[in-house]
């Protein structure tokens, strides 16, 4: 039970990191927020992990330099996505990207209809049937989508990572890599502002909750969960983030995008729940796999 507990605070973690962007962004904007918390969230990491260095082939270097690639990208296109939609809507619409790998991976015929369970409940989020087209935010649901496409690279090129990196060293280095990759051109951006105290205490705050806390919690819990109840609690991702957007930034769903959340998770359920999909779990082995953490 005390497992299933240090989920559920990594999920609520996750998503309050991600709440806590969202007042980021007004003051850095979107490069400058993924720089500041993979700057932040690396040297945490490296710091407690010590990452070791010596010895990688190039092969090793390949694998890691790909996964910070998928896992900027990721933090880019998501915090774009918030820039311009709910949280809550933002992250259901992202869940699609881990949940059509696992429909993929599993071919079944019960979770390709959940995926499309799940595309229904997208259209009800993104209220595409209620809105007029002209005034949909075409690309902030582009960006959301995209991210999710992003969370799929990022769960396969995971695997490979932690096949290759033992303990945490692979998410280490990919924060690393990820906040080198960003740094320049939030400087360019944000300039000074990217050093204010501010945004600095709203960036520290944000590579505790989004990564530090909720690997380790995780880290522990997977030692004693078994990948169908993992999948049943990642499910809850977008509740979460619908929770957080509401307490932390007064972000309140329609009912339409409350029933659309719904058979996100409920698909979610049916496909990760079966434990054929992925699991998350910071890089450190080639099974699990992590939530980056928005």
């Amino acid at each position: 039970m005390h497992a299933v507990v240090l989920v559920l605070l990594a999920i609520v973690s996750v998503q309050f990191g991600a709440a806590l962007a969202v007042t980021l962004l007004p003051l850095v904007g979107v490069v400058g927020s993924v720089s500041i918390r993979l700057v932040l969230a690396a040297i945490i990491l490296c710091v407690f992990v010590r990452p070791t260095i010596r010895g990688r082939s190039r092969a090793d270097w390949l694998v890691v330099g790909m996964f910070a690639v998928a896992l900027s990208l990721m933090n880019l296109t998501f915090y774009g996505s918030l820039d311009r939609l709910p949280l809550g809507v933002a992250t259901t619409i992202e869940f699609l990207g881990p949940l059509a790998l696992a429909a993929a991976v599993s071919r079944r015929a019960r979770d390709l209809s959940a995926v499309v369970a799940a595309l229904g409940g997208i259209v009800l989020i993104s209220e595409a049937m209620t809105t007029p087209w002209d005034e949909l935010d075409h690309l902030g649901i582009a960006l959301a989508a995209s991210a999710g496409a992003c969370w799929a690279a990022y769960i396969v090129l995971s695997r490979r990572t932690g096949a290759r990196f033992p303990g945490l060293d692979g998410i280490a280095l990919a924060m690393a890599i990820g906040a080198i990759i960003t740094l320049p051109w939030g400087l360019m951006t944000a300039g000074a502002a990217l050093w204010s105290p501010d945004a600095l205490v709203r960036g520290l705050g944000i590579a505790l909750l989004s990564s530090a806390i909720p690997y380790s919690l995780e880290l522990l819990a997977l030692r004693h969960l078994s990948s169908g109840t993992f999948g049943i609690l990642l499910s809850l991702e977008p509740a979460a983030a619908a929770l957080a957007g509401l307490l932390v930034l007064g972000q309140v769903l329609t009912v339409p995008q409350l029933v659309g959340m719904g058979l996100v998770v409920l698909a979610s359920i049916l496909v990760l729940g079966r434990g054929s999909g992925p699991e998350r779990t910071p890089a450190a082995a080639p099974g699990p796999v992590p939530d980056p953490g928005p």
